[in-house]
């Protein structure tokens, strides 16, 4: 289990512009969660003659050429990842059902989404491509792993606090550093999925908002 993981300052800043609350809170990531993501890189990867080689959950030493299978260098990941998101953010698709079961929770549960865009990067993007999906919902840009912003959010609340997000970092992450957290895994690839090894902290592994929104809901008739 790693350190617990300190929020940067930059994010708390964001937090600290929220509105306060000390009702149930549902923290939400949103590549692979609400908007579809291993769908898009992988036709991207497909135009540059690049492709997974495997359906590992990770990126850096999974993106590879597709005639030599030789893995990319961790930088050269992120200067493609970079250039991908600039490309993709205002036009990725919608993870079925999120729009409509988010929309559900919202009447008992305060909503935030908190997506990893270092330096703040695409956020208005982002911001206008979920308003247009209806998910109009405060969001906060992190960078790194989550369990310090998950924290910080969380601050000053005696109600369920739930994590969803799609990353095994981030979740352990959150359960270094708020354990008390209901963690859900949510990743909308079958294949990405299917290859993951629950862990202990994870309360839910699924792909299914409608699955979601009744495990979310059953926290507050315990």
């Amino acid at each position: 289990m790693p350190e617990p993981t300190p929020v940067l300052p930059e994010v708390l800043a964001q937090i600290d512009g929220l509105a306060k609350s000390e009702g149930p809170l549902i923290i939400c990531d949103v590549d692979e969660v609400v908007l579809h993501l291993i769908l898009h890189l992988e036709s991207y990867l497909a135009d540059r003659d690049l492709v997974f080689l495997s359906n590992e959950f990770r990126l850096t030493g999974n993106i590879a050429e597709r005639e030599s299978r030789i893995a990319l260098p961790g930088d050269e990941v992120r200067r493609l990842l970079d250039v991908f998101f600039a490309d993709i953010s205002h036009r990725q698709k919608l993870v079925p059902g999120a729009d409509t079961a988010l929309a559900k929770l919202s009447r008992n549960w305060d909503i935030v989404l908190l997506t990893n865009l270092p330096g703040g990067a695409n956020k208005p993007v982002r911001e206008k491509l979920l308003a247009d999906f209806g998910i109009a919902y405060p969001l906060v840009a992190n960078s790194g792993p989550k369990g310090g912003a998950v924290a910080a959010l969380a601050a000053g609340r005696q109600a369920p606090v739930v994590f969803i997000d799609d990353s095994p970092t981030n979740h352990a992450s959150v359960a270094a550093t708020l354990p008390a957290s209901v963690q859900i895994q949510f990743v909308a690839d079958p294949r990405f999925r299917v290859a993951i090894r629950p862990e202990p902290h994870v309360d839910l592994l699924t792909g299914d908002w409608q699955e979601t929104e009744a495990f979310i809901e059953a926290i507050l008739d315990q």
